[in-house]
């Protein structure tokens, strides 16, 4: 058994041998690269401390008049062992990009990051506010949006990315307008391997208060944060339920939601909404029953995705509604 000393080694190395066979199950998926895309490589994008790639969709060309001053950016945070661009393409957000013009950056973690892919979620010097991953995923934010033109940013994480989107939230809530956590957790929730694998299989050690009081440490003078949707499969074995219910918490101390929320039950799932003082909805938690870990797509929709590892059939498809969250 690894002794404390011995996974901060390894945490800090980023030699992630046994420990993280564990954590490569947040998203064990089959890699493939994405080919014929109209995404483009974005380079020169500043200070790059996490070594990250990425590439973006622009709005195709001529079709951007109507959005004049008011282009959206869709950022996609892909899970471990797996290709941003590919991801983007099977859940239907590329599609639904180019149906609804709005533009999409796609940050990508390397294997010499992390054996599996991931992106660090689990180490501070990573997800802290202007270091590592955090600082490069945001460096990569604020060049596409002023490469574009984009007035709005949403940010949408599945898994480990999920995890990442929660910190990047929490980190720069005045970048983004709203987010989506898939299959995630709250942030901050873990910052060694032994807390990430419990994190994940039990939900974060802290209260809810002791998370959101974290964030407003950050923040003391934060008024706005962002609306924020939730997803998760009541049978997901990789990352427990109770962390979707812990991140509603969380949000709705921070955006002081109402306290309960009201809850729709549909054919398959269920979708509880907190409502802000404006009466508008801050959060909405989806809880998908006898669904596992990974993003609900339903082929049978327009833009419904397609299914693949981690990608699966549901009677609602996440990316199609979180669009519909957003108003895009």
């Amino acid at each position: 058994m690894l002794n404390l000393e011995t996974v901060e080694m390894i945490n800090i190395k980023y030699s992630l041998t046994m420990p993280l066979l564990l954590l490569g199950c947040f998203l064990s998926m089959q890699s493939a690269q994405a080919t014929d895309t109209p995404y483009i490589p974005l380079t020169d994008f500043g200070d790059n401390p996490g070594a990250l790639t990425s590439s973006y969709l622009p709005v195709t060309q001529g079709s951007n008049a109507s959005h004049a001053g008011d282009l959206s950016l869709v950022v996609l945070l892909h899970g471990c062992i797996q290709d941003g661009v590919e991801l983007a393409n099977k859940s239907g957000l590329t599609s639904l990009a180019i149906a609804n013009q709005f533009a999409v950056l796609v940050p990508q973690q390397s294997y010499d990051n992390n054996v599996k892919g991931c992106f660090n979620w689990f180490a501070s010097q990573d997800t802290q506010i202007d270091s590592g991953e955090m600082l490069s995923i945001k460096n990569m934010i604020v060049t596409t949006q002023e490469k574009l033109g984009a007035k709005h940013v949403y940010v949408i994480g599945l898994s480990a990315g999920g995890a990442m989107a929660s910190a990047a939230m929490v980190n720069y809530p005045n970048l983004f307008q709203s987010g989506a956590v898939i299959a995630g957790l709250p942030y901050p929730c873990a910052d060694n391997l032994i807390k990430a694998i419990s994190c994940m299989k039990q939900g974060p050690a802290q209260s809810v208060e002791e998370l959101a009081q974290f964030a407003k440490a950050i923040h003391p003078k934060q008024t706005r944060w962002p609306s924020l949707s939730i997803w998760t499969g009541d049978n997901d074995n990789v990352v427990s339920a109770n962390n979707a219910k812990m991140l509603a918490s969380q949000w709705q101390v921070l955006t002081q939601s109402n306290a309960k929320p009201t809850v729709t039950n549909e054919s398959g799932y269920s979708i509880s909404r907190w409502k802000d003082h404006q009466n508008n909805t801050s959060i909405e938690l989806v809880t998908i029953n006898n669904f596992g870990h990974g993003i609900a797509i339903n082929p049978d929709i327009k833009h419904g995705g397609e299914q693949s590892d981690f990608l699966l059939k549901a009677p609602i498809s996440s990316v199609n509604e979180v669009i519909k969250f957003w108003g895009l």
